[in-house]
């Protein structure tokens, strides 16, 4: 797999007249994801943050789950998981009042329960889990095949 990466520097001139991203977004998008798989995630993954004395997480059904959806769509459709333009994600909560944002995505697990076992065998994806993190979006949804992409937007209010 091969990375290309590009830098640009600009000064602080220049960054007074860039254009701001419009990061709306349709609401109604958080509709679309599998709230019960969702629910279940949100179960187990709150029980290991007690189970190690942290706070639950809160499911947010609005902007965070609108915009894990949309890129799940976006997987879905480049039939690739990943966390591509993880950024344009990262600066829309920052612009709803999140202080940081993690993401988790996996593929291909049927329950709730097993994705979250998954994770929790990730050191990456343990660390958003077990994060300073107070809310969470979902984009659960099938493909064509039925087989399932999984977007979990953590982020802190």
């Amino acid at each position: 797999m091969v990375f290309l990466m590009s830098f640009a520097s600009c000064s602080k001139e220049d960054m007074a007249t860039e254009i701001i991203e419009d990061y709306t977004i349709d609401l109604n998008l958080a509709k679309e994801t599998n709230w019960e798989m969702a629910e279940e995630i949100t179960y187990y993954i709150n029980q290991h943050r007690s189970s190690i004395g942290l706070n639950p997480i809160e499911v947010d059904q609005q902007h965070g789950s609108a915009y894990a959806v949309e890129h799940t769509k976006y997987m879905i459709a480049v039939e690739n998981m990943n966390h591509d333009n993880f950024h344009y994600r990262e600066q829309a909560l920052t612009y709803q009042g999140a202080q940081r944002v993690g993401e988790n995505v996996a593929f291909g697990y049927q329950d709730g329960q097993s994705v979250v076992r998954a994770w929790l065998n990730s050191p990456t994806h343990k660390r958003n889990i077990e994060g300073d993190y107070t809310h969470s979006g979902f984009g659960i949804m099938p493909n064509a095949n039925g087989t399932y992409y999984f977007t979990q937007l953590f982020y802190k209010i």
